[in-house]
């Protein structure tokens, strides 16, 4: 169902590295990232259960790929994205019908799927650097991702620093934590649930 519309691999990881070096404080890494990574991350995920998901910071759509091949005919896709590059980017390669691509913050998330006719999500992926964050922004785009989320929907979030863990234990009542070593740089993994 998904489309790429090929660009070369090479291409899509030059953008992903011209953008760090545009925009160093938006992106945690770069490069994207590793296969290592998605799959921890998305093993969470009960794909037979899910019809909402959300990404926060999308990039290429390294992770928005393997999010829309494993996914139900009927799920939908929602991905927030501040930076215009990587918004023109996905709108132009990535062509599947269950995927919304939105310009714009995290902290509106809730908008980005009342626009859509959605109420909440069963997931919502980051990677955005939390570190980097204005800590009031931070607590915003964390507080917004608990509201949208279904009882037993999670938060996965993946950084590469620890700066995210208070803002995450104030607001989810329970979080495990994992850690990736096959990923450049290292990954900490947090599942949060409401």
């Amino acid at each position: 169902m998904t489309q790429t519309r090929k660009r070369p691999r090479s291409s899509q990881t030059w953008l992903f590295a011209r953008n760090f070096f545009k925009h160093p404080m938006m992106l945690g890494s770069v490069i994207p990232s590793s296969r290592f990574l998605i799959d921890h991350i998305l093993g969470q995920v009960d794909w037979n259960r899910a019809r909402v998901f959300v990404e926060y910071g999308p990039g290429v759509g390294t992770i928005t790929r393997h999010v829309l091949k494993r996914m139900r005919p009927d799920a939908k896709m929602i991905v927030v994205e501040t930076n215009r590059d990587f918004v023109d980017y996905l709108r132009s390669h990535v062509a599947d019908p269950r995927l919304h691509v939105v310009h714009g913050s995290a902290a509106d998330v809730r908008r980005a799927l009342s626009d859509l006719g959605l109420g909440q999500a069963d997931y919502v992926i980051s990677g955005i650097p939390f570190s980097t964050l204005p800590p009031e922004v931070g607590e915003s785009v964390i507080r917004a991702t608990r509201d949208v989320l279904y009882p037993d929907g999670q938060f996965l979030v993946y950084q590469f620093s620890r700066a995210v863990q208070p803002g995450l234990e104030r607001h989810f009542g329970r979080i495990r934590q994992d850690f990736e070593p096959l990923n450049i740089p290292p990954a900490r993994l947090y599942y949060c649930q409401p």
